[in-house]
């Protein structure tokens, strides 16, 4: 079984790898014979060495060392073929080496590893699956180019690979690290690209005698500083010692001037190989100065000197060049320390690359100001960058193959690289501007300024291959099947535009578009003309349909529409020719949109519907209007932009053309906002405006009196609207109006909420103005408002503007900033508070009004009274309950005003009564008038519910006679007593009334008052003007009176029972005349009883005598009879003494004579 394959072994500090494996409970011995036989197949063809050769490879060592290999612990075996030293016209001879060290000798001619995959190796599975064979190539040369390929071709390519068949997108591969393996990767590379391009700088080793040696060795064993005494005194003076030393001292100057005097073409190869030359000569020439200040130079010189050989002493540093050298190198390693190349060397995408450059460029502009790098080397330099970044660009741009990524994709790769390029152009532009200024301090010969970039080929075809691809979109676009000539093409000439496109393109994929040699120049013209011929024949298809919609249009919007549809495709020079002919017509038609706009101007914004528009908006009138002209000039580029995308760039060439571009440009300057605000300006600075003075102001009113205002200008608060405008609309508003704007809006929300409480303030008052009846139960807040205005007089405008500022940064729970804000707000809540109570108080005072009125209308019931005094009591109790200020005395009035409307009343109700008490009508009559009331069904309230009530019904008395006594039943007493009960009754209807209460709340007031305030109405009474009340009380005894008299009559009667007749008769005596009298007097008083009636009525009472009539009647017939015997009795008696008298005066008269007559009759 085959362990999994990895792309790429990654082994650990101890060669074991870190992939699966398959593991055995119990290893087995791996068999070294089968090792053997695979190293003799594989390394012939590998290694190129004959079987014979590798004989020394299997030596007594070789199952040892395959043993160790196949364990745990070997990760790694190589073999090496190293070169044996021959003469030099030998043919060349290998040996063959098996070990698991590497070491590195210039004899190595190629070195294969083999390398584990798993930690051991299974003798059942092949070796070929079980490692890995890589080839390390040696020889003269350096590694370096082996490595480079290695990682380049090999590693990296296969990683890239791999996690671009895994995919997971930018996201995905940021938390993985990806992106930092393939730069490490890039930087490897770059390593390894820069070791082998160097410029090998030669080391320098100074040549020491033997004898100095060993002078200075034995010094520094001693502990001693090393001097010419440490050497023996006869060599001293040894010409043949110091004429060695002497050539020594020559050779040095030699090797030390072969480095100073080393430089290179700056123009050849790359920059990276420029800057690391200067730093290996740094570290070369830092190198020899070490060498020189050692212990065993000194004494060389030392003894130079002591031998008078100065010649050789004193010109030798001057000699080497040495100190100009390293001054120099010193000052040019300030540009070429730190140098960002790296980062360009290494950027894995565009926008690195990007960033690179101006890195790189910042560093050079900075530091060659600082180093005397000379401009001539600093340019080649920057073309040796341009060329970096040529290839840079290149091998990004190539690895995405761009004309096989979707159209996004390509724009933004395209458009991100020319935005690098255009970067770079700016970046020449400052290094340039630099260059000079360096040339000039320096006073250095003058150079052209120039810059050869390398990449200007590259940057040329990019552009043109975006506009070509942009071209070629637009046309797949207009020919895909969702546009209108999708599906057209094939009825009117019978190709498939889509499709024909799609060909055309496939040309082009197929040629490298990045390759600007000559070569790669020729195959792109010959693909970009196949191209051209399909696209020909599409774009004729094209032309016949626009000119057939174009012809059919009804109207030039008509055609705008057309245009703006098919608008992409006239970038090409074919179609845009179909369409020149429409020309006259489209300008015409903008010529008419214009002078409309023209209309619309000189209408003026004050007249037009975006005033009223802006209004309601919140606009201001500058701002408005400086915004409608925008609009208008817009409207006005829109119009110009239309009949350019029409008719192209340069269209304003033409005569018709120019002439309506002079007439825009004329209108245009009509249309410039900048007169409006400078006279705006103008009038702001002009005016004395500013947020200061008193809070509030009194205004003198036109019609007399005066009013509380608010001392705001109103001019302030279009100010800030007009500089939050303008602002926004990019204008440069002066500091110190801003400042004013800033401080007006500050107070702005004050100022707004202090108009509104003014405005709430006197719309309050004006109500109660007009509703007299609620000053005194609203008074209390209103003194609070007017003492929050004496309050608000003593503060000034400017508090708010200075504290503003503080109340931002110290907490409101401080307080004492916010103390005129606090003001404010308190001012709003009083007068809310005002308002709230007066409209509140209004509605009930309404009510209660109401059911006062209705208490002079409504029906003279207790019921009525008592529902229409509860609704009143009702609302007075909830204006205790709210707290209403004076509701006492408010009551008190009301209280006074209630019992005015109840003595009404009560008068006419007293009237009503008199009036039906002193009816004479009978009975019949009277319950007649009643039917006839209610049969009317009269609709005049008083009289419906008053005079109909008020029906007084008759009493009837009887008059009775039980044991010969005659008495009336009831008697007159119960007469009076029910007249007046009724009389009470129909007062007490209103006196009952309970009266209205201010303090049915208040606890204190019902337990301390409860005695001595009047509950009922009963006091009205009291309160007629004239005898009302005395009236009726008059009638009943006026009444009671008549039917005293009436009953007297009847009540005589009784003395026919009492009276004796004897004593009647003995009172009467002998007297006729007296008994005439009598009887007389008993005819006339016959008629009180003596009648066909059976009663009497007066008015509200009737007597009734039917029961005792007859009785008296017979009783009285008896008395008559009685009498009338009596009397004549005693007139027969009478007239039989009359008789008998005369009788007797005859007789006597007879008996006279006649002369005795004259004397007789004288004395009769």
């Amino acid at each position: 079984m085959e362990p999994p394959y990895t792309p790429i072994a990654a082994t650990n500090g101890n060669g074991v790898n870190g992939n699966g494996a398959i593991h055995h409970d119990e290893p087995s011995s791996f068999d070294s014979s089968a090792f053997r036989a695979y190293l003799l197949s594989l390394l012939p063809p590998v290694l190129g060495a004959s079987p014979a050769d590798l004989e020394s490879i299997f030596d007594d060592e070789f199952d040892e060392r395959v043993a160790r290999f196949a364990g745990e612990g070997g990760g790694v075996i190589y073999v090496v073929k190293k070169k044996d030293e021959v003469e030099d016209d030998m043919p060349p001879t290998y040996s063959y080496v098996l070990t698991s060290h590497l070491t590195y000798t210039p004899s190595n001619s190629t070195t294969l590893a083999l390398i584990k995959r798993g930690p051991t190796l299974d003798p059942i599975s092949p070796l070929s699956t079980q490692l890995h064979i890589l080839n390390l190539f040696g020889g003269d040369e350096t590694p370096y180019e082996s490595l480079h390929a290695v990682v380049s071709n090999g590693v990296k390519p296969w990683f890239d690979a791999f996690v671009g068949a895994r995919g997971g997108g930018k996201d995905g591969d940021s938390k993985m690290g990806i992106p930092m393996t393939k730069k490490k990767f890039a930087e490897l590379e770059l390593s390894l690209l820069h070791l082998q391009q160097n410029v090998e700088i030669p080391e320098t080793h100074l040549i020491i005698h033997p004898v100095i040696q060993k002078a200075v060795e034995q010094a520094q064993a001693a502990g001693t500083r090393p001097n010419i005494s440490h050497i023996p005194p006869k060599l001293l003076n040894d010409s043949t010692f110091l004429n060695t030393l002497h050539a020594h001292v020559n050779t040095w100057i030699k090797s030390i001037q072969a480095v100073t005097k080393l430089n290179r073409d700056v123009a050849s190869g790359t920059a990276s190989q420029e800057i690391n030359f200067w730093l290996s000569l740094e570290r070369a020439l830092e190198g020899i100065e070490n060498q020189l200040r050692s212990e065993e130079v000194n004494m060389v010189m030392d003894c130079l000197r002591n031998a008078k050989r100065f010649h050789a002493t004193v010109s030798f540093i001057a000699d080497t060049g040495l100190k100009d050298a390293t001054d120099n190198v010193h000052k040019y390693n300030q540009l070429m320390k730190d140098f960002p190349l790296n980062e360009l060397l290494s950027a894995p995408d565009l926008d690195k690359i990007q960033e690179a450059l101006v890195l790189i460029f910042g560093h050079i502009n900075r530091k060659l100001k600082l180093s005397p790098y000379p401009i001539r080397r600093a340019l080649p330099l920057v073309e040796a960058i341009s060329r970096d970044f040529n290839d840079q660009l290149l091998r990004i741009l190539s690895s995405h193959r761009l004309l096989y990524t979707p159209y996004e994709t390509f724009e933004r790769l395209l458009a991100q690289t020319t935005a690098i390029f255009r970067t770079w152009d700016e970046l020449i532009k400052e290094f340039t501007n630099v260059a000079r200024e360096v040339t000039r301090k320096r006073s250095e010969r003058f150079i052209p300024i120039k810059v050869l970039s390398a990449h200007a080929k590259l940057q040329e075809r990019t552009r043109y291959l975006r506009e070509w691809r942009k071209q070629h979109e637009q046309l797949a676009v207009m020919t895909g099947p969702t546009k209108g000539l999708g599906g057209v093409g094939m009825d009117v000439g019978g190709m498939d535009m889509e499709e024909e496109v799609k060909e055309a393109y496939e040309v082009m994929k197929r040629i490298d578009v990045l390759d600007v040699s000559v070569d790669g120049t020729e195959i792109w013209v010959t693909a970009e003309n196949a191209y051209n011929e399909r696209v020909a024949r599409v774009e004729n298809q094209i032309i016949s349909r626009l000119r057939d919609r174009l012809g059919t249009a009804r109207n030039a919007n008509e055609m705008f529409r057309v245009f703006s549809k098919f608008n992409a495709l006239f970038v090409r020079p074919k179609i845009r020719g179909a369409i020149q002919e429409y020309q006259t017509q489209l300008i015409d038609s903008v010529k008419e949109d214009i002078k409309r706009l023209h209309d619309k101007f000189k209408t003026q914004y004050r007249y037009s519907e975006a005033y009223h528009m802006s209004q309601m908006r919140d606009l201001p009138p500058i701002a408005g209007a400086i915004i409608w002209a925008r609009q208008i000039e817009r409207q006005l580029l829109t119009y110009m932009k239309r009949v350019e995308d029409v008719l192209g760039k340069g269209w304003e060439l033409y005569a018709e053309g120019q002439k309506l571009q002079s007439e825009s440009s004329a209108f245009r300057k009509k249309l410039d906002t900048r007169p409006v605000y400078d006279a705006w300006l103008h009038d702001i600075n002009r005016r004395d405006m500013g947020v200061n003075g008193r809070l509030f102001e009194i205004v003198r009113l036109r019609g007399g009196g005066f009013q509380l205002a608010v001392n705001f200008d109103p001019q302030i608060i279009t100010l800030f609207k007009e500089v939050r405008n303008l602002l926004w609309l990019n204008f440069q508003v002066p500091h110190a109006i801003t400042n004013m704007a800033k401080d007006a809006k500050r107070v702005y929300p004050h100022a707004v909420s202090l108009m509104e409480t003014v405005r709430t303030y006197g719309q309050t008052l004006d109500l109660v103005e007009s509703n007299k009846g609620i000053e005194w139960l609203v008074a209390e807040y209103r003194n609070e408002a007017q003492r929050m205005v004496t309050r608000g007089m003593n503060i000034r405008w400017d508090h708010f503007v200075s504290q503003y500022d503080a109340a931002r940064y110290v907490s409101s729970a401080d307080g004492r900033d916010n103390r005129h804000i606090q003001f404010v707000r308190e001012f709003a809540s009083v007068v809310s508070v005002l308002q709230d109570k007066t409209n509140n108080v209004i509605d009930l005072y309404k009510d209660i009004l109401r059911a006062v009125e209705d208490l002079a209308t409504c029906s003279y019931t207790s019921e009525a009274f008592t529902d229409l005094l509860s609704r009143v009591q009702a609302a007075i109790d909830r204006l205790n309950l709210e707290g209403y200020a004076n509701l006492d005395q408010w009551v008190a009035e009301l209280d006074k005003k209630i019992e005015g409307i109840l003595l009404q009343r009560l008068a006419h109700v007293i009237q009503i009564w008199c009036a039906e008490f002193d009816r004479t009508d009978d009975g019949e009559m009277r319950r007649d008038a009643l039917a006839s009331n209610k049969r009317r069904g009269d609709k005049r309230h008083n009289e419906k519910f008053l005079e109909g009530n008020m029906t007084l019904k008759p009493i009837v008395h009887e008059i009775r006679i039980q044991n010969q006594v005659i008495f009336l039943d009831p008697p007159i007493e119960y007469a009076r007593q029910t007249w007046i009960k009724q009389l009470h009754d129909w007062l007490g209807v209103v006196c009952r009334l309970r009266r209205i209460q201010s303090s049915r709340y208040e606890i204190g007031l019902q337990m301390q008052g409860a005695a001595a305030s009047e509950t009922t109405y009963t006091s009205l009474l009291t309160h007629f003007p004239d005898n009302t009340l005395e009236r009726p009380f008059t009638l009943v005894e006026a009444k009671v009176q008549q039917l005293k008299d009436y009953v007297g009559k009847w009540l005589q009667f009784q003395s026919l029972w009492d009276l004796e007749a004897e004593y009647v008769f003995n009172r009467l005596g002998d007297s006729l005349a007296h008994w005439q009298q009598l009887l007389t007097e008993i005819k006339k008083a016959r008629s009180t009883f003596d009648t066909t009636e059976t009663q009497k009525a007066f008015g509200v009472c009737v007597i009734d005598y039917e029961q005792v009539q007859s009785r008296v009647n017979a009783k009285y017939d008896a008395w008559q009879r009685d009498i009338l015997s009596r009397f004549g009795v005693k007139l027969g008696n009478a007239m039989k003494e009359m008789h008998a008298s005369i009788l007797k005066a005859r007789n006597d008269l007879e008996h006279h004579s006649i002369e005795g007559l004259v004397g007789g009759a004288r004395r009769f």
